[in-house]
């Protein structure tokens, strides 16, 4: 049985409006990171070997290639520092405190450069509007730790549950995964069925990219630092089938944005749950229900019991 938890201060309070500015500077050095490890890792089926990892620290690129070597990148936000390691020994740091988007471009190249790491990345963000050029960006540079800190405990334990949440499709489903294009946590259930193309539309982003994305029938969910007083979790199928919106889902306090196109579930009203995890857990399961039974879902094939082996243990 399933272990009840409280919110405590397992689930942080994080307003939005109280690190905004933070949070904008995070979304340029995610983007800077990201397009790193896009450089070098060969495409992944919708663009899976681009995301950012949850991480005891904070948050890492995984092992990323290059040439017969390898290195990683890790967000220290305990530690509050950028952390690069080499398979061939090497580390080098970049502080995480308050400086520019430009100022922090610049040292993490060059650090990568001292440790060997050649890289040249497309050096201006996507998905956003207007698309500065990291190495002209002086705008954003704020950096308050301790509002870091906190929303990686909500990464935290929006990571855990999205886990649990995934454990129960067997069908092909992404990984639980932070896609530094729109600063938010995700994770995607396919039917298995092709999808019509997508019609992009993404500020600074080709088209392209949100073809490979969407090239199939999908059900997907996560956690955006926005979209209300302390962020939101969020819903939606591609494409959206008949009757999608009007599914019943819970629990109380997640709603049908027609703005947005999805559910939405604000983060205030998990955290302050009796049990946070039960109730995104509700969430999860019957905006995925919204999906599968709205568009026609193979359930039978796609979905198990996690626990189907316990009583063999």
């Amino acid at each position: 049985m399933r272990e009840q938890t409280r919110s405590g201060d397992a689930w942080p309070a994080l307003k939005v409006d109280d690190w905004t500015a933070t949070r904008d500077t995070l979304h340029m050095w995610t983007q800077i990171v990201g397009k790193i490890r896009l450089a070098h890792a060969p495409l992944i089926n919708h663009w899976w070997q681009v995301p950012l990892y949850v991480s005891p620290r904070g948050l890492t690129t995984s092992t990323i290639p290059y040439g017969t070597d390898c290195f990683d990148i890790e967000f220290d936000f305990a530690e509050h520092q950028l952390v690069i390691r080499t398979s061939t020994g090497g580390t080098g740091t970049v502080a995480l405190e308050p400086k520019s988007v430009a100022d922090f471009y610049a040292e993490t190249m060059d650090t990568l450069a001292e440790l060997g790491v050649v890289t040249t990345i497309l050096a201006r963000p996507n998905e956003v509007d207007p698309a500065v050029p990291f190495a002209e960006d002086t705008q954003h540079c704020s950096y308050d730790g301790e509002s870091v800190h906190q929303f990686w405990r909500q990464l935290v334990q929006a990571d855990r549950v999205l886990h649990e949440f995934r454990s129960h499709f067997i069908g092909k489903v992404s990984p639980v995964h932070f896609f530094w294009g729109a600063l938010d946590l995700a994770c995607t259930r396919f039917s298995g069925r092709t999808a019509p193309t997508h019609p992009g539309g993404a500020p600074n982003c080709g088209d392209w990219v949100m073809v490979e994305g969407y090239s199939h029938e999908l059900s997907s969910c996560g956690f955006w630092p926005g979209g209300g007083v302390e962020g939101a979790f969020y819903a939606y199928a591609y494409p959206e089938p008949d009757g999608f919106s009007e599914y019943p889902v819970g629990p109380d306090g997640a709603f049908y944005s027609k703005e947005n196109g999805q559910f939405l579930l604000p983060y205030e009203t998990v955290r302050t749950a009796d049990d946070p995890d039960a109730a995104l857990l509700k969430f999860l399961h019957s905006t995925y229900d919204a999906a599968a039974e709205r568009g026609g879902w193979d359930r039978a094939a796609l979905e198990a019991d996690p626990a189907r082996w316990d009583k063999s243990r």
